[in-house]
């Protein structure tokens, strides 16, 4: 039996690694913001702790479509934004989860795949 993957025109990461993801073949070296249907934009935050509310809340209304999912890639290891900066993400029923970036880059690929409103948000640290 030969198996085919299902062609997507939905957006990817197709590769990653210390300092650097790669979405559709095109390798990006700073932090940025991509959903499953929308082209990736750069997300203004280099560093975890450099983080605001404003850059939670641009995530709610992502290219004109609600998400239903934020899959928030915290950098090389796994760190917990305070509750305050997610609150206008909670308060439009958005769910968020919390991975390190590689992991969000891998949690990302399978939900965009299977169609939800996902949007992730990925820190890419130097």
């Amino acid at each position: 039996m030969k198996l085919h993957a299902d062609p997507s025109d939905s957006q990817s990461i197709t590769a990653y690694g210390p300092g650097w993801i790669a979405v559709n073949g095109q390798r990006q070296e700073s932090s940025l913001v991509l959903s499953g249907t929308m082209p990736l934009q750069a997300w203004n935050c280099a560093r975890f702790e450099d983080l605001t509310a404003e850059h939670f809340e641009q995530l709610g209304d992502f290219g004109g479509e609600t998400p239903e999912l934020v899959v928030f890639g915290s950098g090389s290891r796994l760190r917990f934004v305070r509750p305050a900066l997610l609150q206008s993400l909670m308060a439009r029923r958005i769910g968020v989860e919390t991975m390190d970036t590689a992991a969000a880059c891998r949690t990302f690929n399978i939900l965009a795949g299977e169609g939800r409103r996902v949007v992730a948000a990925l820190l890419i640290e130097a």
